[in-house]
């Protein structure tokens, strides 16, 4: 069984960064694994949405549009960990942000859930 924990969510003003921490355990995440870690986020009233995927092996990533150029996922293998570097930040990106992962890339559903952490960006 696979856990998430984020953290790093706060207040911050438009035009201002934070970086999110997704800790995963429950089991080893190496350079060999087929799972795929996710970002979302689901604002008041909204649904949840994509914002970015990146894989445990390799370097591929992929972001929403409304985020690319601005926000950036990677990982630390060796701390089990996934980061959302967000940049620039803009009030339309306050929501609650969640990770989340599933066993590979052509896997239909996300498995693994966080609990989800608040980023509120005031104008």
């Amino acid at each position: 069984q696979v856990q998430l924990v984020e953290s790093g969510g706060g207040l911050v003003q438009a035009g201002g960064s934070l970086r999110l921490s997704c800790a995963a355990s429950g089991r080893t995440f190496g350079t060999y694994s087929t799972y795929v870690m996710g970002w979302f986020r689901q604002a008041p009233g909204k649904e949840r949405e994509f914002v970015a995927t990146i894989k445990w092996s390799g370097t591929n990533t992929y972001y929403a549009d409304s985020v690319k150029g601005r926000f950036t996922i990677s990982r630390d293998n060796a701390k089990n960990t996934v980061y959302l570097q967000m940049n620039s930040l803009k009030p339309e990106d306050t929501a609650v942000y969640y990770c989340a992962a599933k066993t590979s890339a052509v896997a239909a559903r996300w498995d693994y859930w966080g609990q989800g952490t608040q980023v509120t960006v005031s104008s």
